[in-house]
C-alpha cells in the first residue's frame, strides 16, 4: 500500500503509527514515513500516502478511490485471455465480478460444482458463468452484485446501482447514463431505492454481513476515512 491507500496518514487518521514501521530494510536502512514531497511511493525504505484529495482526483471521472463501493473504489479492467477460444478481441461493457471466476472456470472444465463435501453441505457459487460472453458479447448477468466493506455497501442489477458511504444514506444511480454517479435519484425514485435496499438487506443477512457501528461501537461518523474508526 505505499502510496496506494488514501486513507493511510490521513489527517484524522492515526494508522499507522510510526512503530509500525520501526524494522528496517534488508539492506539496514530505517524506513522513512509520512506524506512529503521528498518521500515518493514504491521505494522500499518509504510509506507515504496520496491523502484523500489526490486519491479522488487519481481516479476522475469515477467518484471515491480505494475502501469505498462507489466506480472509484470497485472498477479495475477484468481481462480475459484463452487463445484455444478467443478468436478476436473485444469490450464488453457488462459488470463481472472475481465471484464469477469460480463458476466460470468450472463452466470451462465442464464440471459440477459439488453439493456436499465429506458428507457436509456446500456452499453455493455466488457468481455466475460469464462464458456466454464469448459468443455473444451482448451478454447480460441474471445476478445482482453485492458489496461492502468497512461499512460502504453497494448492490447492483442490471442499470441501477444502490450505494451508500460508510455511515451515509443510499443513494441510487443509473450506471448506463451516469457511470460517473452525480445524479443521485434515491428521492425521485424511491420504489427502485426500496427494491435495491431489499435486495441488499436480504443478501446481508443470508451472508452475515454485520452493520460497521455494531463491528466498531467507537465508530466517529464525522472521521472521513473507515480505518480511523476502528479501535
Amino acid at each position: 500500500d505505499n502510496g496506494g491507500c488514501a486513507e493511510f496518514l490521513a489527517e484524522d487518521s492515526d494508522r499507522p503509527t510510526p512503530a509500525q514501521y520501526g524494522t528496517p530494510t534488508p539492506d539496514g536502512r530505517p524506513i522513512r514515513m509520512g506524506n512529503s514531497p521528498s518521500i515518493r511511493p514504491g521505494p522500499a525504505d518509504t510509506f507515504m500516502s496520496y491523502d484523500l484529495p489526490w486519491a479522488n482526483a487519481s481516479n476522475t471521472p469515477f467518484r471515491r478511490f480505494k475502501r469505498w463501493t462507489h466506480e472509484g473504489g470497485i472498477s479495475t479492467p477484468f481481462i480475459m485471455s484463452w487463445p484455444a477460444r478467443i478468436q478476436e478481441s473485444g469490450v464488453v461493457h457488462e459488470p463481472i465480478h472475481i465471484i464469477d471466476i469460480a463458476a466460470t472456470c468450472m463452466d470451462a472444465a465442464s464440471a459440477t460444482y459439488p453439493t456436499q463435501m465429506n458428507d457436509h453441505d456446500t456452499t453455493p457459487l455466488e457468481g455466475e458463468s460469464v462464458l456466454s460472453v464469448l459468443a455473444n458479447p451482448a451478454w447480460s448477468r441474471e445476478k445482482p452484485i453485492f458489496w461492502e466493506h468497512e461499512g460502504s455497501r453497494a448492490v447492483r442489477i442490471g442499470e441501477w446501482k444502490l450505494v451508500a458511504p460508510v455511515g451515509g444514506e443510499w443513494e441510487l444511480y443509473n450506471i448506463d447514463d451516469d457511470r460517473t454517479e452525480l445524479h443521485n435519484l434515491a428521492n425521485s425514485n424511491k420504489p427502485k431505492a426500496q427494491e435495491l435496499a431489499k435486495l441488499y438487506d436480504e443478501w446481508a443477512e443470508r451472508c452475515g454481513v454485520l452493520p460497521w457501528r455494531i463491528l466498531y461501537p467507537a465508530w466517529n461518523p464525522r472521521m472521513r476515512t473507515p480505518s480511523g474508526h476502528r479501535v
